[in-house]
């Protein structure tokens, strides 16, 4: 269908504007001449024809615009009328449709398109866009080897990557082998079942690989008329556009002679054994432009070959689960912690990375953001990260346990509330228990300190008697500000209005 729309497209283009200008801001839009006006029957206007119909047994899909495309509009008195610009296929499409007889358009120059191999060629006139269709008629364009049908029916193939609808279920087809006969039968069977089917190559300048094995899940999800991507002896990879309510959809599907390769662009089992063996600390988070390596600095990682994962830390652990799996564009892992709540550090790791590259001490994953497009970075290596600001838990924790304290200042949001705990002396316990007691009252608690992403984080959880307990407002992650062996200094900045809060503790 997405074919059919852009082929229809660019028909509705050239037929409508006779041909396109090259134009800019300084360089006005040239009026076409005669002489480049498409006449029918000739070899150009052939060439769209065929490019528009995918029914012709000579049909050409080789091009694709990159949006935004900005366009002049001009009536029959050759006087500019408007402008317009589309962003996808839908609205170039409506655009097109909608020119009133006797008005044409011309194109913004240079444009870029993307052949079917993917490559992106600028283009600067109209000849040139003209020349690029001629090009994959003639097959010079991206073309189906002419040993494909002997490679396909020779031998057996496996499935080592499906994807499908934002999933990988390569694993639906575990265990089957492929063949491919020369009478355009096909067979699936893994031992125990067999599942028998057709192939054909459609009859288009570019051939399509085309599947059927029946209406039984999952074999229905290869009944498609598939893109050749890359063809050779060893593999075949597929693709397959589809329409939906929700926009385009793309599947994926790659076929090799052994079920242990990869559909990607890396070697799952190699990078599964690397994950799995011994230990690894995060050396790298950076989320949104914002290094927050430390919120992970006391946690050591360890990927267990059932696909389960835990990181520990002196007073916490946090379980989850991971996978590697092979995308369009290589090797992709995907993690998934527990978190306690929006704001657990550990949320911001629950991705599906992609895989940039890793060895025996080193593996570094980038993810792109669908929402913002921004890029996010996570390196896991063999020894944990050393550049924390703000020292490290440990020798907060040693100075905290080493004696008594009492609140030297509490500043909340400018106002000085200080003597709320006079007289009461703190205890931080190496357990991670707290009290505070003066002579009448003793208040119980517990407190931790956590890397985080500006340095070292205290966190501070009293009982409470009521919402107006003033020790309802020591409980929170504080900032470390800095520390010494006799003071600590801390600062919290609200979520909600953006007040600050400034707490000390000095050593009694």
């Amino acid at each position: 269908m997405k074919n059919a729309i852009k082929k229809t497209m660019l028909l509705a283009f050239l037929a409508f504007a006779f041909v396109v200008s090259s134009c800019s801001e300084d360089d006005p839009v040239s009026e076409p001449t005669n002489s480049e006006a498409i006449e029918q029957g000739s070899e150009l206007a052939n060439l769209i024809q065929r490019t528009t119909d995918d029914k012709d047994n000579e049909a050409i899909d080789c091009i694709d615009f990159v949006y935004p495309l900005n366009f002049f509009i001009y009536n029959s008195n050759d006087e500019q009328i408007g402008t317009q610009t589309v962003n996808n296929d839908s609205e170039l499409l409506t655009f097109l449709l909608s020119l009133e007889n006797g008005t044409y358009v011309a194109l913004d120059f240079p444009i870029s398109v993307v052949l079917k191999d993917g490559t992106v060629v600028e283009v600067s006139s109209n000849a040139e866009l003209l020349a690029l269709i001629a090009d994959c008629a003639s097959g010079d364009g991206d073309g189906v080897p002419s040993d494909f049908e002997t490679n396909l029916t020779s031998g057996s193939w496996f499935v080592t990557y499906f994807y499908d609808d934002d999933d990988d279920d390569t694993s639906d087809f575990a265990g089957y082998e492929f063949t491919f006969a020369t009478d355009n039968t096909a067979q699936a069977t893994n031992g125990s079942n067999t599942v028998n089917g057709n192939w054909n190559l459609t009859n288009s300048t570019i051939p399509d690989l085309e599947l059927y094995f029946g209406e039984n899940d999952p074999f229905e999800e290869l009944d498609e008329d598939w893109d050749i991507i890359e063809a050779t002896s060893e593999i075949i990879k597929l693709k397959h556009v589809s329409d939906d309510d929700d926009g385009d959809e793309v599947e994926f599907l790659t076929f090799e002679r052994t079920p242990s390769g990869g559909g990607g662009n890396g070697e799952t089992a190699a990078f599964v054994d690397n994950l799995t063996t011994n230990d690894w600390f995060v050396n790298l988070l950076e989320d949104d432009g914002e290094n927050e390596t430390c919120d992970y600095v006391a946690y050591q990682f360890t990927f267990n070959s059932d696909n389960t994962v835990v990181a520990a830390s002196d007073n916490n652990t946090v379980n989850g689960t991971w996978t590697a799996s092979n995308s369009s564009s290589g090797l992709e892992l995907d993690l998934n912690f527990e978190i306690a709540n929006e704001d657990d550090p550990f949320d911001d790791l629950n991705d599906d990375w992609d895989v940039e590259e890793y060895d025996a001490n080193i593996i570094k994953l980038f993810d792109v953001s669908g929402g913002n497009g921004d890029t996010d970075f996570l390196t896991f290596g063999r020894d944990p990260y050393q550049d924390c600001n703000g020292g490290n838990t440990g020798e907060l924790e040693n100075v905290l346990v080493d004696g008594q304290w009492s609140v030297g200042s509490y500043i909340d949001d400018g106002n000085d509330e200080t003597a709320d705990y006079n007289g009461y002396v703190f205890t931080f316990n190496a357990d991670g228990t707290a009290t505070a007691a003066n002579n009448n009252d003793t208040v119980n608690g517990t407190w931790d300190v956590q890397p985080s992403g500006s340095g070292l984080d205290l966190v501070l959880n009293f009982e409470i008697a009521s919402e107006d307990d003033p020790f309802d407002d020591l409980n929170d992650d504080w900032d470390v500000e800095q520390f010494t062996a006799i003071q600590v200094d801390l600062k919290d900045v609200s979520g909600g209005n953006g007040g600050t809060d400034l707490l000390t503790f000095v050593k009694l």
